[in-house]
């Protein structure tokens, strides 16, 4: 479960505040899928940022599966980032020296368990379509294939909350939609807890919960 209520964001500037969150609350549990759209600008990575740890807001209350994690010491931050939540980036942000199977494995260097994922990541990108890749490097990939890659490594970890900041924003069309198909096909079969930003009325479209960023706060996309 996913319960952020009244997260605000303001950045200092000569000025003085800048909102660029104020007032957002948003409710998800396991299996939801939320397309956050709104222009460059508007505050959609911010909230990704939040969401994800990286970044904490102004005020305002944040838990996941129960935990508020602004509350732990960075170390212990880090440790329930990397467990409970995956990151999928407009640039893949894979290791160019590493293969496609080194690079899914990246996030469970520090697991206690490691032993256990290599089989994991070898399925992950089996059901992604590239189990004949696993060899490949970065440099031997299209976008959508490295996309894709990337998308295993979220997952890698079985995280409660996916989330995407313009996954499909460097990809053409064909490959746009392949990753996004998958995007929404794994997160029902893992039950994530999946929220991407984009400005792609197209993605945002394939989405079963959609909302917009206007004026620092959420409001329901129109259909």
């Amino acid at each position: 479960m996913l319960e952020a209520f009244n997260l605000a964001k303001d950045y200092p500037t000569p000025r003085g505040p800048l909102t660029v969150l104020s007032g957002v609350s948003l409710s998800l549990k396991r299996g939801d899928a939320v397309a956050i759209m709104g222009p460059s600008g508007s505050g959609k990575s911010t909230l990704l940022y939040i969401l994800g740890t990286l970044e904490p807001p102004t005020s305002g209350t944040l838990t996941l599966d129960g935990r508020n994690p602004f509350q732990l010491v960075e170390k212990e931050l880090a440790a329930f980032r990397n467990r409970s939540i995956g990151f999928i980036f407009q640039d893949h942000c894979l290791m160019p020296q590493c293969s496609a199977l080194e690079n899914v494995l990246i996030p469970t260097l520090v697991a206690k368990d490691r032993d256990e994922y290599p089989a994991r990541a070898r399925a992950l990108l089996e059901q992604v379509g590239l189990g004949s890749r696993l060899d490949h490097r970065p440099s031997e990939l299209s976008g959508g294939e490295k996309q894709r890659v990337a998308l295993a490594r979220a997952l890698i970890r079985k995280p409660l909350l996916l989330l995407g900041d313009e996954p499909t924003g460097n990809l053409d069309q064909a490959s746009a939609e392949v990753v996004a198909s998958l995007l929404l096909d794994l997160n029902r079969q893992q039950e994530t807890i999946l929220v991407v930003a984009t400005h792609s009325a197209e993605l945002a479209a394939k989405f079963p919960l959609r909302y917009e960023l206007r004026h620092a706060n959420l409001h329901p996309a129109i259909a």
